[in-house]
């Protein structure tokens, strides 16, 4: 049996065994030789638990929390454990739930909420003893009538109904504990030493390394009160269309009940448009930046708060910060030698400032036009000139960057970040990353739009991922407003369109585990029967098709 081992570092080894080894006593062996600890592995491009015997040649890739699987891993991991201390040191009554990301981590409240700072530190220390006595996870797969049966007893029936495309799940045990879970855990409580527990308004964030910043440690805590009080808004929003799992939203597509939650969600969303567009005009700013990570629907935001704009009288000028690109020939390369599209390094930032500063003068300005097949800008094509009254509308990844706009007077910025912030999860234990679900928004509009395979998107997107915690999350608490851009209905949406293009990944491409990923957590969502009810100016035709303002 030959077995070659991929190391974290990339180097690659070749070992031959007479008999079956376990993933994990190899890991062992090598974790010396990588620079974060080996938490999960691959085998032949197949995700697996470092429990699994290696019984055959193969090719084993070992796996760390910058891995988007490890990383589901080791949450999922610490999330039992957690569940396990909360009921060891407050009692069995008390039931966890899983909200959101926030501040590097997880928001979690407890029913009854009645706990103590006290009652977290005593959690928080049941944990660590945990920790230390290594104590193994076990976990079985379970078929749809266990799930059901064990759901029932559970009480929580309800949150893994309607999920027809769900054939199987992981019951997870340790000591006494045990729950119904959709990702593989680690082998023991051991692999979990780095986590933090902090009470935080009602609830506690259970906080753990970031797999792009710090995929060891966890960092200094950064109160994110913006990003919270959105999320808070998000679960109103939620509780107003009767939304609050996977479940809720798939009987809306089973019963075709689902035209009132279109019209309800794009209504929340074009009131909270329109109350920014009055806090800009009451401002009297001019300089509006929008910002926010990929697939946020920055486009169609603009577009809409331009017409909101209109409607209280002003004449908002659009401006992209994709047109002040530098030529392709000058765009600064990574330490790889790869083209470095996403650092503020690849815009011509004097010019911009430049024009804006000339835009708010008063003065005739010839504004470039980024001709993305050329990798050129082009000018002569938009000359143009504002009163003293217009506002500029600039959208970009990097419009909340200081830098940006340095020359630019404070007095006359107004910022806004958008991004969308998933709150429909499986269900109270199970969540749905916001990551995963930009991903999908992605994938959809590449291949729609941009000629891009899955397999394209995929392997882009860790890069993407890098630019984002580089340059563009830093500067979120800049905003003076937050915008939510999620629809409450667009897993069921893009499941249509994501799942055929992830279909077409096959077993031997690298970017297979992780479509394998996102599809099985496809699997919770009924796909909506017609989306044609969807207005033309939804956030959501950016990505499908069919917008009257983008495209």
């Amino acid at each position: 049996m030959i077995i070659q081992i991929h190391l974290t570092d990339q180097s690659v080894i070749t070992r031959e065994f007479s008999h079956p080894v376990l993933a994990r006593d190899l890991a062992r062996e090598y974790q010396k030789r990588c620079d974060y600890p080996i938490l999960t592995c691959r085998i032949n491009h197949e995700d697996a638990s470092l429990n699994t015997a290696v019984d055959r040649d193969c090719d084993l890739t070992f796996c760390d929390l910058r891995n988007p699987s490890a990383n589901m891993s080791y949450q999922t991991s610490l999330t039992f454990l957690y569940n396990k201390a909360v009921h060891d040191v407050l009692g069995k009554n008390v039931k966890v739930f899983i909200w959101n990301s926030l501040n590097k981590g997880l928001y979690t409240t407890l029913r009854p909420g009645n706990f103590t700072v006290k009652d977290i530190e005593k959690v928080s220390e049941r944990m660590h003893e945990l920790i230390e006595m290594d104590i193994a996870f076990h976990e079985r797969i379970i078929h749809c009538e266990e799930i059901e049966k064990i759901a029932k007893e559970k009480n929580i029936e309800h949150m893994i109904a309607n999920s027809p495309d769900v054939q199987d799940a992981i019951y997870c045990t340790i000591l006494d504990e045990g729950e119904i879970l959709f990702h593989h855990l680690l082998p023991s409580t051991g692999y979990l030493k780095a986590f933090e527990l902090r009470k935080y308004h009602n609830g506690i964030l259970l906080r753990f390394p970031h797999p792009v910043l710090s995929p060891d440690k966890v960092l200094p805590f950064e109160n994110q009160q913006m990003l919270y009080e959105s999320f808070s808004e998000a679960a109103r929003w939620g509780k107003l269309m009767g939304i609050s799992c996977a479940a809720d939203l798939n009987e809306k597509m089973l019963q075709n009940d689902y035209k009132d939650l279109i019209l309800l969600s794009e209504a929340l969303h074009e009131k909270k448009i329109a109350d920014i567009a009055q806090q800009i005009h009451d401002s009297k700013k001019r300089m509006i930046l929008i910002a926010g990570p990929s697939s946020s629907g920055k486009t169609t935001f603009a577009k809409r708060l331009i017409i909101q704009l209109r409607v209280l009288g002003a004449k908002p000028l659009y401006l992209g910060t994709d047109d002040y690109f530098l030529s392709r020939t000058e765009t600064p390369l990574l330490e790889n030698g790869e083209k470095d599209y996403e650092s503020l390094r690849a815009v011509d930032c004097e010019l911009l400032m430049q024009n804006m500063n000339d835009l708010l003068a008063g003065k005739k300005v010839d504004l470039p036009v980024y001709d993305f097949f050329k990798g050129e800008k082009v000018f002569g094509t938009r000359i143009t000139a504002i009163d003293h009254t217009q506002p500029i509308i600039m959208e970009g990844i990097h419009a909340l960057n200081p830098e940006l706009t340095t020359a630019i007077p404070d007095e006359e910025k107004f910022k806004i970040y958008i991004s969308p912030l998933t709150q429909v999860n499986i269900d109270a234990y199970n969540r749905i990353p916001t990551t995963d679900a930009r991903m999908l928004r992605r994938l959809v509009r590449d291949y729609q739009f941009r000629g891009y395979s899955a397999n394209e998107t995929i392997k882009n997107w860790p890069g993407v991922r890098l630019g984002e915690e580089k340059y563009i999350f830093p500067f979120n608490g800049e905003a003076d407003v937050f915008f939510n851009s999620h629809c409450l209905y667009e897993l069921a949406v893009l499941k249509k369109y994501a799942e055929p293009l992830l279909k077409q990944i096959t077993p031997d491409q690298n970017e297979y585990p992780e479509a394998r990923r996102m599809l099985e957590f496809l699997e919770f969502f009924v796909a909506m029967p017609d989306d044609s009810i969807i207005p033309n100016n939804s956030i959501m035709r950016e990505f499908i098709g069919g917008s009257v303002i983008v495209h």
